[in-house]
Parts: structure tokens; sequence; C-alpha cells
């Protein structure tokens, strides 16, 4: 005789968010991964005259001119000494018409992690005087926190597109 069949209990799956983490000085970050198209090495850059700081130029990926900030610049530090551990990250961004495509220039690429949702805090509130609205959460690690950027607030879409339209038109 048989012993009756029981499917397995099923456990609860905490929801998790992968991120890529990488370094700008001394400090953690993360970006969705869902976000990210792929990292390449620090490479030439074509100067754009003009440019806000935080813009370093311009790069043909595949035939399509594609703008790469400095991050530490668009968080107001000094800008990243390149080194040979520094890329660029290129990511997506949703827009209201299309997907923007730029190059965020990091120190370092880390890894990926896969953080639980219940490890990522939502940003604190440091008063009206600071901005916080490119931090989507703090995540929790055994070693401090990785601040988990928003891209969308981070490319403000207003400076972005403008950015965007100005290096195309200086590469054609």
């Amino acid at each position: 005789m048989n012993a009756p069949v029981t499917a397995a209990p099923e456990r609860e799956t905490e929801a998790r968010t992968q991120c890529l983490t990488f370094q700008l000085g001394n400090e953690l970050f993360a970006v969705g991964i869902l976000n990210v198209r792929e990292i390449i090495e620090y490479g030439h850059l074509t100067v754009v005259p003009m440019m806000p700081d935080s813009v370093r130029g311009v790069i043909n990926l595949r035939g399509a001119v594609v703008p790469v900030i400095d991050l530490r610049r668009r968080f107001g530090h000094a800008p990243t000494v390149v080194g040979r551990r520094t890329c660029i990250v290129i990511v997506e961004t949703p827009t209201a018409e299309e997907t923007q495509v730029v190059g965020i220039m990091v120190d370092a690429v880390n890894e990926v992690l896969d953080i639980p949702d219940t490890q990522i805090e939502p940003p604190p509130a440091f008063g009206t005087h600071l901005r916080t609205d490119f931090i989507r959460g703090m995540a929790k690690m055994d070693k401090g926190f990785i601040l988990v950027l928003d891209l969308n607030h981070v490319l403000a879409e207003d400076d972005f597109h403008a950015l965007v339209q100005d290096s195309e038109c200086a590469a054609a």
C-alpha cells in the first residue's frame, strides 16, 4: 500500500531587492539591478563644453551618445579621481516619453546583493534643509548602511532631459 503524497509546506518567501553596490570614496551605494544595463571600464570621454560640473562628458556606446555623470560631483563632492577600479555603470531610467540611458561614474563596483526588503529602511528625516529625495532607502548591513539610490531623482528628468538633448546636439 502506498503512503499518501503530501505537498511540502509552502514557505513564505521574503520580498527581496537585487542591487548593484558600488563605492564613492569610502561610502557604499546601491542601485536596483533592473536599472543596470552594463558595467564598462572607464575609458575615453569626449568633453562637452558648457555642461554642468557633474557631467564628465559623453561616450560612444555602440553608436549611441551616452552622457556620463560623475556621481561624486552630482552629490556636491570633489570630482572622482580616476583610478584602476574606476568604471562607468550604464543605467536606464524611464521618462515620460522613453527610456534614457546614462553612464554613472563610480570609484569601484563591488557586488550584486540580494537585500531583503525588511532590511531597507526609509530615508531618514533630517529636516527641511537637507534633500533626501534621491535616497530610496538605507539597507542595514553588518558593517553599517548602504544608501539605495532612487535613480529617477538622482538623474532628475528635467535636468537630465536637457542634458541628453545638449549632448546629442554636441555630438552631431
